[in-house]
């Protein structure tokens, strides 16, 4: 879910949005200041259970009060000198819709899931856990390992460089 539609100056998040929407993962932009893609957002979210997380200052509450307009979930204001969002939320909050929910969590400043098992981090990575499969060597760091797949799709335009470059922030070193 990509907020702030309505705002200028949205590119990157539009481009992430892009690149994950071409591995599978659905794209929804809304603005929950003047409504626009939150009926289509509802929809999506109709029959699963759904957790709003992200960072500090996203929307993710006045999503919820745009969804769900008697809930009156807490919304701040950005910080002017850090221009950072501030915790409004301070613990998760549960809406019931028609076969699931939505799940208001606290923000996040900062998300690191630091992993020393390759094997194990690439299962979160559906456009990697394929081509890893391909590399040459079992214990393929995915670095400059001679035989990798991975680098060598990446090279060739096939995958996202940022992806990756996620992939082995989150793998610790060895």
């Amino acid at each position: 879910v990509i907020n702030k539609s309505d705002l200028p100056g949205p590119e990157k998040a539009y481009r992430i949005g892009r690149a994950r929407a071409g591995l599978g993962y659905p794209m929804v932009q809304v603005s929950a200041r003047d409504g626009a893609g939150v009926d289509a957002l509802r929809q999506h979210l109709m029959g699963r259970v759904s957790v709003f997380c992200g960072q500090s200052g996203v929307g993710k509450s006045s999503l919820i009060n745009r969804i769900f307009p008697a809930a009156h979930a807490a919304v701040g204001q950005l910080s002017t000198s850090a221009v950072k969002g501030r915790h409004t939320t301070t613990i998760a909050r549960f809406y019931p819709l028609p076969g699931g929910a939505v799940i208001d969590s606290p923000g996040i400043r900062e998300f690191d899931v630091p992993c020393d098992d390759a094997e194990q981090l690439i299962r979160g990575f559906v456009e990697l856990r394929t081509l890893a499969a391909e590399c040459r060597f079992r214990n393929c760091r995915h670095r400059d390992d001679p035989g990798c797949a991975i680098t060598t799709a990446m090279a060739q335009g096939q995958i996202d460089r940022e992806r990756l470059a996620s992939f082995h922030h989150l793998l610790q070193p060895d």
